[in-house]
């Protein structure tokens, strides 16, 4: 029996006590020795990859047609990329239907681009202060200084996103009426 590997840095972003199956997952690159664990434990529906389309290799496109994950790949290699709001606004698009959900967030190593993207959804959604952010921040990069990714979670505005979304469609933690 093998052991079950989880991927570099696998952490919990969001899981809903009133609904079991609304967890969103944060992750470095999956590996193939990670994928028993995934298909296993994670029970995901969704999958989106913040980083290069040329990291994505057949074997992880296997993986992902074999499970029938639903993938996206978001291109981003820092919060200076062009068009980034834009991609933000996509993957809250992704994550504010519960229809994707469970959802795993990942990018090569799990830390800056990730750590961005959670301290977003932790900022938004989840109405975190901003010293909780980085201390989480500074976990996952191992205090590596990130200090425009920390700002630009800081300085974000997400009103000016116009996200589109379907109040049925809503995660039950975002506690709409």
């Amino acid at each position: 029996m093998n052991p079950y590997i989880p991927p570099l840095n696998l952490g919990m972003v969001i899981n809903s006590s009133k609904d079991n199956n609304e967890v969103i997952y944060r992750s470095g690159f999956p590996q193939p020795l990670n994928y028993p664990y995934i298909e296993e434990t994670l029970n995901l529906k969704t999958i989106i990859y913040i980083g290069s389309e040329k990291s994505v290799t057949d074997e992880y496109k296997a993986f992902i047609t074999k499970n029938n994950y639903i993938f996206k790949i978001f291109e981003m290699s820092s919060v200076r990329d062009e068009n980034l709001h834009l991609k933000i606004k996509h993957i809250f698009e992704l994550i504010l239907n519960k229809q994707n959900y469970p959802i795993l967030i990942h990018s090569n190593k799990g830390k800056h681009r990730i750590g961005v993207i959670t301290g977003l959804i932790r900022k938004v959604l989840l109405g975190w202060s901003i010293s909780g952010i980085y201390q989480e921040y500074g976990v996952y990069t191992g205090n590596i200084k990130g200090e425009m990714d920390l700002e630009f979670i800081n300085n974000f505005d997400f009103g000016d996103l116009n996200v589109d979304f379907d109040i049925d469609q809503l995660p039950s933690y975002l506690n709409y009426v």
